[in-house]
């Protein structure tokens, strides 16, 4: 075996290449144009990153100072933290329990549903203390929603 015809004799190498780059561009082609076909990378909107707080207040009874009857109510106070501003009439306070009046409401009552709700701003919605809360945005079309918080009751 001559090794120096073996270094310089490359003829198959050029055909090679060429037909390996002409089948990956087919893919990577028929990849996108079946992305846009199929409608997979368009119109995706992310939902936004918000940090909320909860603090839960138990009701009392002012007369004995023991907890009211029924004993298992209070308020809720949910604070936007930090993260993106939120047009409030996108945010609803849903219970999972699926027995409260607040289901489906906006726990932050701003002027309108237009008003944004940014760091600081705070709303209170009465629950017991065995739900569970979800926040709860819902995006422009109103076709997908997403879960940006979670509160658990004391006695959940």
């Amino acid at each position: 075996m001559d090794l120096k015809k073996l270094f310089h004799d490359d003829g198959a190498v050029s055909p090679v290449i060429g037909v390996i780059l002409m089948v990956a561009i087919t893919v990577i082609l028929a990849a996108v144009i079946a992305s846009f076909v199929l409608n997979l990378g368009g119109n995706q909107s992310a939902s936004p990153t918000v940090s909320f707080e909860f603090e839960y207040e138990q009701d009392t009874s002012a007369a004995s100072g023991d907890f009211y009857s029924g004993g298992d109510g209070g308020q809720l106070t949910i604070t936007h933290n930090s993260g993106d501003s939120v047009q409030a009439g996108r945010l609803s306070v849903i219970d999972e329990a699926g027995d409260d009046d607040q289901d489906g409401q906006t726990a932050f009552s701003l002027s309108d549903a237009d008003s944004q709700v940014s760091s600081g701003v705070s709303g209170t919605v009465s629950v017991d203390a065995d739900d569970t809360i979800r926040i709860v945005y819902t995006d422009n079309s109103g076709e997908d929603s997403t879960t940006l918080a979670t509160w658990d009751g004391p006695d959940a």
